[in-house]
């Protein structure tokens, strides 16, 4: 990534009678505000991950805490999450780097500028302010690129968190609350009781508790599998990169249909192409194939073929394992995909010639990491009905890092039974018991 992720210390080994209200899988940003908000509820949290806090996709996103253009199911969540953003900082001490700093959007297309014109109209009805720029302001506004521009949006309420710091900085608030952090320690399975939660199993010992949140990212589908949880997910492998510090006077968060730009919190910029992607082929691609076509079909053009370095990597297997044995989460501890060097290349030509600024700017980094998404592009979240007490956290679709706090607030409320967040029903996972070819599948 373009900042070493920062590192936070793993609790005890775990007892030989442990237990806890509830049991997190997945230490990326939904699964560490997650826990947090249980912990902040009076509830005993262990917080259990195969490899580090947050090394995952929490820190090889863009970073952008956004409303700007959002799902209609999602702009609810959007629009809290910005808050929780603010107000965790306060009531911590931890920095996770937010900067509420708005978001600014150029185009030259007058069907996309209608398009962000129609949502910020819908957007009102929500109280987000959302500003259409004319072609004199976007070109004041957009100065920095020397170009004529047709319109633009500002969004002065989005803003941007450190993917670097964000996560750990949760899990350090978490532990100051009393929650346990066990990192290298991967969840194998859970132990079931009358068909309900009893336990979590982990390679270091199990966790007795009658709640169980998966919030494993891209190895959320093959999990479930193993407790025959039909839950259809695909991850795009999506590349990008930083450049060092040094340039001065650009736009904090800029979007073009060509390239977006993120100013990072050491001064350098994320430079990234929205929406490309190589899609690997695995077991799981092969499996779900039928629902993800729609969405696949509506996005060719921005998705390559891939390697088969998704295949080997092991988060979309359909392999059964064992509780006593070591897992494919034990084989591969961190998601560390290989970037594609050409889709590298030509994001770092078009942010140059965007912004020519960058031009003098070294690249500082590159990555790739593995979004994982449902097939209608929004998060499951909430109970499965087959497992009572298993509650499913995945399919963030690329959106997860901004809406973590709204996500992580929910789950806690759907757990306590409090005053839920938002209307937790447009991501009910009972909803993809239906397939996308209208026939009712397996959970």
């Amino acid at each position: 990534m373009g900042a070493p992720l920062q590192h936070i210390a793993t609790n005890s080994p775990l007892p030989a009678e442990a237990e806890a209200d509830a049991v997190v899988i997945g230490g990326g940003i939904v699964g560490v505000f997650a826990a947090y908000y249980l912990a902040q509820q009076g509830l005993s949290v262990a917080l259990v991950e195969k490899g580090r806090i947050g090394a995952e996709q929490s820190s090889r996103n863009w970073g952008w805490c956004r409303q700007q253009n959002r799902d209609a199911r999602e702009l609810p969540m959007a629009t809290k999450s910005l808050d929780l953003w603010e107000r965790f900082g306060a009531e911590s001490g931890e920095d996770t780097g937010f900067r509420s700093c708005g978001h600014f959007y150029l185009s030259n297309d007058e069907a996309e500028l209608a398009g962000w014109a129609a949502w910020r109209d819908f957007a009102r009805g929500a109280g987000v302010t959302t500003h259409m720029l004319s072609a004199e302001e976007a070109s004041a506004r957009g100065a920095a690129t020397g170009k004529n521009w047709r319109g633009g949006v500002f969004s002065p309420s989005d803003g941007t968190a450190d993917p670097a710091r964000a996560a750990p900085a949760v899990a350090r608030a978490l532990t100051a609350l009393g929650g346990s952090v066990h990192q290298n320690c991967a969840a194998r399975g859970l132990e079931l009781e009358a068909g309900r939660v009893a336990g979590v199993v982990t390679e270091k010992g199990t966790i007795r508790t009658r709640i169980a949140i998966m919030s494993g990212g891209a190895w959320a589908s093959a999990f479930c599998r193993q407790l025959g949880i039909r839950f259809p997910q695909a991850a795009v492998r999506a590349s990008i990169l930083s450049v060092a510090p040094g340039i001065g006077g650009l736009p904090d968060a800029l979007h073009t249909a060509p390239v977006s730009v993120t100013r990072r919190g050491d001064g350098g910029y994320t430079l990234a192409i929205s929406g490309r992607g190589a899609l690997d082929p695995t077991p799981q691609t092969l499996r779900f194939w039928r629902e993800f076509l729609p969405m696949f079909a509506r996005r060719w053009r921005n998705l390559a073929p891939g390697t088969l370095q998704g295949w080997c990597a092991g988060h979309e297997t359909l392999e059964r394992w064992r509780l006593d044995r070591p897992t494919p989460m034990e084989r591969n501890r961190i998601l560390d995909p290989r970037p594609n060097e050409r889709q590298v290349a030509e994001t770092y030509q078009r942010a140059c010639e965007l912004l020519p600024a960058l031009a003098r700017a070294p690249i500082q980094a590159r990555w790739a990491g593995y979004i994982d998404s449902t097939p209608d592009g929004v998060p499951a979240i909430g109970e499965v009905e087959t497992i009572p007490g298993f509650i499913l956290a995945a399919g963030f679709s690329g959106h997860g890092f901004g809406i973590g706090p709204g996500a992580g607030r929910l789950i806690a409320d759907l757990v306590t039974a409090a005053e839920p967040l938002v209307d937790p029903r447009p991501y009910d996972p009972q909803r993809f018991r239906a397939s996308a070819w209208g026939k009712v599948a397996d959970f």
